[in-house]
């Protein structure tokens, strides 16, 4: 069986819903699946005043909080953050910043990882933040994962870039559109392919 750790940071709900869509995709597929969250570095600051973030952060409390033995365990992940100022989220950065000594030490070489982000506006950054996602990837050694534009869903009006699924949510966080989930949920069974694959080498 093939781990899949599903590893985001949302703080009012869009990019936690991308990340549900891509762990019951990689469940339904078969693999052993962890939807993780990155915990909040400033319970108190700016990300905690929008508006109907601490209800989600109520509602989400029960979800495990990632850790790097999660890492170890996954032989693919899917990396999900809203956009900030065209990169990820500062909460998420915190936590890959403390992947060092896995990487130096060779844990995450030649794992398949792929990134999705959401943010409020069109092409207000959800590609540059997948992308700046990917340079923390190629440190890793690990094997990035792109959508491609390799399946129906990508062509759907409200999708659209070939890097990993984004969603736009205007004004209204945590109202994600369909088809962003289904790009999610391809994305996901595109990794857990690849990630099936590099497990399948390895072990011979």
């Amino acid at each position: 069986m093939t781990n899949i750790a599903v590893i985001y940071y949302s703080s009012t709900g869009s990019t936690h819903k991308l990340a549900e869509a891509a762990a019951t995709a990689a469940e339904k597929e078969g693999a052993q699946v962890r939807l993780l969250r990155v915990a909040e570095i400033a319970p108190n600051g700016e990300a905690a005043s929008r508006d109907g973030a601490s209800d989600f952060q109520n509602a989400t409390k029960d979800i495990p909080v990632v850790t790097l033995a999660d890492l170890e365990w996954a032989d693919g992940i899917l990396i999900g953050t809203p956009v900030h100022f065209g990169l990820a989220a500062p909460q998420l950065m915190h936590f890959i910043n403390s992947t060092s000594k896995l990487s130096i030490e060779g844990k995450l070489l030649n794992k398949a990882v792929s990134a999705f982000a959401s943010g409020s506006a069109a092409h207000g950054g959800q590609v540059s933040a997948i992308l700046a996602l990917h340079n923390a990837i190629t440190h890793w050694g690990s094997l990035i994962v792109s959508t491609g534009s390799t399946d129906p869903v990508l062509y759907k009006p409200k999708n659209g870039n070939p890097y990993g699924a984004s969603a736009v949510v205007g004004a209204n966080p945590g109202q994600v559109p369909e088809e962003n989930l289904e790009a999610a949920a391809f994305q996901a069974r595109r990794t857990l392919e690849v990630a099936s694959v590099l497990k399948t080498l390895d072990a011979r």
